[in-house]
């Protein structure tokens, strides 16, 4: 008889970065993710399936990531990308076995191994990643959530209509890609807000208002989203653990600043994260979305840099690289190490760690999941989420130790995989509750995305969110002033302003990791979408467009050409009023 269920739940994202520079930040961070996460996960995957195992993993897919691993220049740019980094390991070794330094050797020779076998697995799935994913997804091996469009930051946007938007885009992505819509979503930064009386951090055009919003739990259930991801506090209040916070010590200074005028909800007892629940923030009668909750126990043991497997010193350092290749030869070492006392890495006894760190993960589950057992005679579930480019990307070894993990939950009699819209149907839960605003960031809150050093964007967002609405209200209005080309300014308009409200450019700012860079996308969004709008207006009162103007906007939609079928209709009003 099974005594719990288990889901590991794994959120790939990348911000839009096609024609938006290569390196140190843009597209080199797309390839970099793709051959260190995304690749591996499906290789490994595959392996599990062809080993006989059903290894059911859910998987997050943005929309922005499906978009981008679907355009052919990315496509272009990956073999090119895996074959500088061929050349670059193929040029360490010349060097390593001229020096007789044999370890670094080995690891240069590793390198070369490693990115022809990733570039022999691109080719023989036609480049197609997304496919791949769809194909596990049909045969019952992986179920795949969505996310907000642009990873937009739900609770700070000002419009009603952009949560809309970002939700309706996500649902009809889905479909494009994947044949089918999606049943569960993953909240940006699993960031909720319910229905209140919202004031605006930063005043909009000059104005600070109070006016009513839905809550965001409304969005999803009005698109047919069945469930989405919160962090425990959100569900039982007590210290929230942010995800983030270990790995950027840029957060650790900002959240000083934060942490003494945070204090924690009062724990309440009566609910569990071994449990789903129904929320509503809803006066009006609709369907209750069903939310899962971040097992609090387990999460550092992978999240944190310093005290989780990550940091096992065997492990391959992230952070020292290699210049002019880039490539990384040395180990953590120690949490503490300098990047000048990190030692030669030694790939086979990092994989040897492995064994024993899924080992004990696969093990602290079974015992969760079978102790909540002896205790409430109840079969629970434990959800695992966590950003995936932390396997394979961040943590070099986390694809191998994500698939010793399941082979452990598939060999145990006691505890099985599930998939999360399976949970739902199986234990079909009833207990409707209401949880506050808040994320997965340090304090369960907004601070990350919010302060003094990115409240600038929240002006530049708010002021493009009503531009957006009032033109799309026109829109909406005057049929008789309608043609095509008004229609595809506005919908490279939406583009602009969606690519603008992307949650990746305050979290970058707050941890200085690539902060010029988001400056810079955001602004330039931003520059767009006025200038776009001019455009727009001048069209509506019949003057002349010049021919400066219109080889602006082709540029604009050459270069940001996501979201072929976005609507204009989604900013013109809410679908579905207060």
């Amino acid at each position: 008889m099974t005594k719990g269920y288990f889901s590991f739940v794994l959120h790939n994202h990348l911000p839009y970065v096609l024609a938006h520079g290569r390196w140190p930040h843009g597209t080199d961070w797309l390839s970099e993710a793709t051959a260190e996460t995304y690749l591996p996960l499906l290789r490994a995957m595959n392996e599990l399936v062809e080993e006989g195992y059903k290894p059911k993993l859910t998987i997050g897919l943005s929309p922005v990531l499906c978009e981008q691993l679907a355009d052919s220049s990315f496509k272009n740019e990956f073999v090119g990308y895996v074959n500088q980094k061929i050349k670059a390991a193929q040029h360490d070794s010349e060097e390593f076995y001229k020096y007789d330094q044999h370890q670094m050797l080995a690891n240069s020779q590793m390198w070369e191994k490693f990115y022809g076998l990733t570039l022999d697995h691109f080719n023989n799935i036609g480049h197609d990643i997304i496919f791949e994913f769809r194909k596990l997804q049909d045969a019952g091996y992986l179920e795949i959530i969505t996310c907000g469009a642009t990873h937009g930051y739900y609770p700070l946007l000002s419009r009603d209509e952009s949560l809309q938007a970002q939700t309706k885009m996500a649902v009809k992505n889905y479909e494009n890609h994947f044949g089918r819509k999606p049943r569960g979503i993953w909240l940006p930064e699993c960031a909720y807000r319910p229905r209140y009386n919202w004031t605006p951090p930063v005043p909009i055009n000059g104005q600070q208002l109070t006016y009513p919003r839905k809550g965001v739990d409304e969005f999803l259930t009005e698109n047919g989203i069945e469930f989405f991801l919160i962090d425990s506090p959100l569900l039982k209040g007590g210290k929230s653990i942010g995800v983030y916070i270990d790995r950027f010590e840029a957060l650790k200074l900002l959240w000083g600043q934060f942490e003494k005028q945070y204090s924690p909800r009062k724990e309440e007892f009566d609910k569990t994260p071994r449990e789903a629940y129904l929320v509503s923030s809803s006066t009006e009668g609709k369907m209750p979305v069903a939310i899962f909750t971040r097992d609090p126990e387990t999460g550092l043991l992978v999240w944190s840099g310093e005290h989780g497997y990550p940091g096992d010193g065997h492990y391959l350092d992230f952070h020292k690289k290699r210049f002019p290749g880039g490539l990384r030869y040395w180990a953590v070492t120690s949490a503490k190490s300098d990047l000048a006392d990190k030692v030669e890495y030694h790939h086979e006894s990092a994989l040897e760690r492995t064994v024993e760190n899924s080992g004990h993960f696969a093990g602290k589950i079974i015992d969760i999941l079978t102790g909540y057992h002896q205790e409430t005679g109840q079969a629970g579930i434990l959800v695992a989420p966590y950003d995936a480019e932390l396997f394979g990307h961040w943590w070099f070894e986390g694809p191998l130790f994500l698939k010793r993990v399941l082979k452990g939950i598939c060999a145990n009699e006691n505890v099985e995989l599930t998939f999360l819209s399976e949970h739902l149907e199986r234990t079909k839960p009833t207990r409707v509750i209401s949880i506050p605003e808040g994320s997965w960031g340090q304090g369960n809150h907004h601070y990350i995305w919010l302060n003094q050093h990115n409240d600038w964007t929240w002006k530049h967002i708010y002021e493009s969110e009503a531009k957006m609405c009032e033109l799309a209200r026109f829109w909406n209005e005057h049929e008789d002033r309608r043609d095509h080309v008004l229609e595809d300014i506005l919908k490279q308009m939406i583009r602009e302003l969606m690519l603008m409200s992307a949650s990746d450019w305050q979290f970058l700012i707050s941890t200085f990791s690539a902060r010029d860079y988001a400056e810079l996308r955001l602004t330039e969004h931003y520059e767009d979408f006025k200038r776009l709008s001019k455009i727009v207006e001048k069209k509506i009162d019949g003057k002349e467009i010049t021919p400066g103007e219109w080889q602006f906007f082709d540029d604009c939609k050459n270069r940001d050409k996501l979201f072929t079928d976005v609507e204009i209709k989604w900013f013109a009003g809410v679908e579905f009023p207060h």
